[in-house]
């Protein structure tokens, strides 16, 4: 039986975590240091300290990290209330990608590479990158990854070219997916491997201009020049990157979503104001139907989508990978809130364009997010399939 119930402590925590956002963190989204490629590290930095003063620092992480080991519908709870600005999870330390690398070093990280590259990034002390994406290679198709790995033995040499690595530009915790060469000691094929930031075979080449802004240091293109990491850089098993990346992205996309309802909601609660004290025609525009119409679809929508999230947390939380439900629930998610954003735009008129309020960030940030852990084509593809198989 699904419980749709919040017990009374979790809601006075998501109370708690919202009240914070609205107070604490709002105020800064008007800082000079949200540029045009997101929050700067020193952002980051003083809205981190400000949620680890409140006990509210990654409060996913697993107890043995810190953390309070949150299940996965708490996680929705929380990530939503988070969400109310597109700060709230950077200064949780809950915002990808660093709470997707934190979720599968947790998994598969041997003790000393949590020591060094995990429990940092759980303490808010730096961020970590998953890179994997590819200008002519991976991307929604891992399986086309061009990155190159050799191994001899004592060393692996990485050489291949990245492209749109969220926060690449002053990580520490580095997660790379290459192709592993056939060589006479480890199985050949995709595999994982941990590295600094600082080491000299990685080369930050730039960081690109995109329409979102809500990830700290942007997207970078970034090269493998002669990577040179030893043995104990292999992350889980030699050729098992592609079912890590599984094991990643399965939660990840729904964190995502979470975080998103958030800042829908607060388009929403922004569009009701404005349509409650706007005139035109003799009455506030939200007692004209075309206005009052726009503002049920979304809240329809809002309702129905942290349903689908919670549906699929609850399968998780009862042991189901959930990757069908996970799926459906990112394709459906991303783009019924882009819905939502798109019609608070309207609602709002002239405003709604500009930055007089926060919607017209959240409208360019939600089109972005429909492409955030794949497409929307590429899980209706893979929901079709288990359709038709049956």
């Amino acid at each position: 039986m699904i419980d749709f119930a919040i017990p009374a402590d979790l809601a006075a925590e998501r109370d708690r975590v919202r009240r914070f956002v609205i107070d604490k963190i709002v105020p800064y989204e008007r800082d000079p240091r949200l540029t045009a490629h997101g929050p700067t590290d020193e952002l980051r930095q003083e809205l981190v300290e400000l949620a680890r003063a409140e006990k509210l620092l990654t409060v996913q992480a697993p107890d043995s990290l810190g953390g309070r080991g949150l299940t996965h519908i708490e996680q929705a709870v929380i990530y939503e209330a988070a969400g109310w600005s597109t700060l709230g999870p950077v200064a949780m330390n809950c915002a990808a990608p660093d709470e997707g690398n934190m979720f599968l070093l947790s998994k598969v990280a041997d003790p000393d590479q949590v020591q060094r590259y995990l429990a940092p990034v759980v303490a808010g002390h730096q961020r970590s990158v998953f890179a994997m994406t590819e200008p002519d290679g991976a991307g929604s198709d891992p399986a086309q990854l061009a990155t190159s790995a050799a191994f001899d033995g004592e060393n692996f040499t990485i050489n291949g070219r990245k492209w749109l690595i969220t926060g690449a530009n002053g990580a520490k915790t580095w997660i790379i997916m290459a192709r592993l060469a056939a060589n006479p000691h480890l199985p050949e094929g995709p595999t994982l491997f941990l590295a600094d930031g600082a080491e000299p075979g990685i080369v930050i080449e730039r960081t690109m201009n995109t329409m979102d802004r809500n990830y700290v240091a942007g997207h970078g293109v970034v090269r493998f020049d002669n990577l040179t990491l030893p043995r104990e850089a292999l992350l889980g098993e030699a050729g098992q990157a592609l079912r890590y990346a599984q094991l990643r992205l399965a939660p990840a996309r729904l964190t995502h979503c979470m975080r998103w309802l958030g800042a829908a909601e607060r388009a929403q609660h922004i569009a009701v104001e404005h349509a409650r004290t706007r005139t035109a025609f003799g009455k506030p525009i939200g007692e004209h139907e075309g206005v009052s119409f726009m503002l049920a679809d979304n809240e329809i929508a809002l309702h129905q989508c942290r349903l689908t999230i919670w549906h699929a947390c609850w399968l998780m939380d009862n042991g189901e990978k959930a990757r069908h439900e996970s799926s459906i629930a990112k394709s459906f998610v991303s783009e019924e809130l882009f819905k939502v954003a798109d019609r608070c735009v309207q609602v709002l008129g002239g405003i709604g364009i500009s930055d007089e309020t926060v919607v017209e960030m959240i409208f360019r940030d939600m089109r972005a997010f429909r492409l955030y852990d794949g497409p929307t084509e590429v899980h209706k593809y893979a929901i079709g399939r288990k359709v038709l198989r049956g």
